[in-house]
């Protein structure tokens, strides 16, 4: 079973705000890091993020580790992330439901997986792997597709739904990218969103898209979308209170402008927590 934080609501921590969050201390409850900016040991990445690990929880997220290759586990990453997490001792360690790594390359692409029980075994399989090797749990998290597998043998949802028990891990559903996966590939969201175990979600990532007519790309250079506002009022009606992220890694606006949007987040979960109760 998840053991999950109740962190609160918290915003990614990206360079153009170093200064602004370290002199200013803003309103925040937790930070999010990208994991691999922070892997070499030294500089000025580490020594803010030293700085941000005394006043905030921080959680490391990652998008190297390709729990879906068929390429061995990086053994070099993963002893360079294990480091990082002995020395950040993060809330918790996540990663992508995907793959990006084939015959020794890596890309820079988040490639989704086919939903089979093949496909599933593999992934549980890694993920145990990697929840021993650093001695945590850690949250998978959904990413955002464009196109489908013809052989698919079950939905997304029963997908990460598996994935989660088989592995006893846990699930970052990002709901952008549920909705980004629902409007190009032609399903209902809230199907995903719904199905998904509430007991295994532990985060939640709120972002914007950019629309090009023919698809959504999940670009993250957006304020969150109306119809996102509204899928993660219906998470919370769901699962609770859980930590939100407001993911924002392109034409990143100032700090203050970040710190609103999740404001936003947080006001929204309190409104639908009252309306739960009552």
């Amino acid at each position: 079973m998840l053991s999950r934080r109740a962190l609160g609501h918290g915003i990614g921590l990206r360079p153009p705000h170093y200064a602004a969050v370290l002199d200013t201390e803003p309103a925040i409850d937790w930070f999010e890091v990208i994991t691999e900016n922070f892997m070499v040991e030294g500089g000025n990445a580490r020594r803010v993020l030293r700085a941000v690990c005394e006043r905030w929880p921080v959680v490391l997220h990652g998008v190297s580790l390709s729990l879906g290759s068929v390429d061995p586990l990086d053994e070099d990453y993963l002893a360079r992330l294990a480091r990082l997490a002995r020395e950040v001792e993060p809330a918790w360690v996540s990663d992508h439901l995907c793959w990006n790594r084939f015959g020794g390359h890596t890309g820079h692409d988040l490639w989704p997986m086919p939903f089979t029980e093949e496909a599933l075994g593999h992934l549980v399989g890694r993920v145990t792997q990697v929840q021993e090797r650093l001695g945590r749990q850690i949250l998978v998290e959904n990413v955002s597709r464009y196109v489908g597998f013809r052989h698919d043998e079950m939905t997304e949802w029963e997908f990460l739904a598996a994935l989660a028990e088989r592995a006893d891990c846990g699930v970052l559903l990002d709901v952008n990218n549920a909705y980004v996966s629902g409007t190009n590939l032609g399903f209902d969201p809230a199907l995903l969103v719904d199905g998904v175990p509430a007991e295994r979600v532990g985060q939640i990532h709120l972002a914007g898209y950019s629309d090009h007519g023919t698809h959504l790309l999940d670009s993250h250079d957006h304020p969150v979308a109306d119809e996102v506002w509204a899928l993660y009022r219906r998470v919370v009606r769901r699962v609770g209170p859980v930590p939100t992220l407001i993911e924002w890694d392109d034409a990143i606006p100032p700090l203050e402008r970040l710190c609103a949007e999740s404001a936003r987040a947080r006001a929204a979960e309190a409104e639908e927590l009252v309306r739960a109760a009552s």
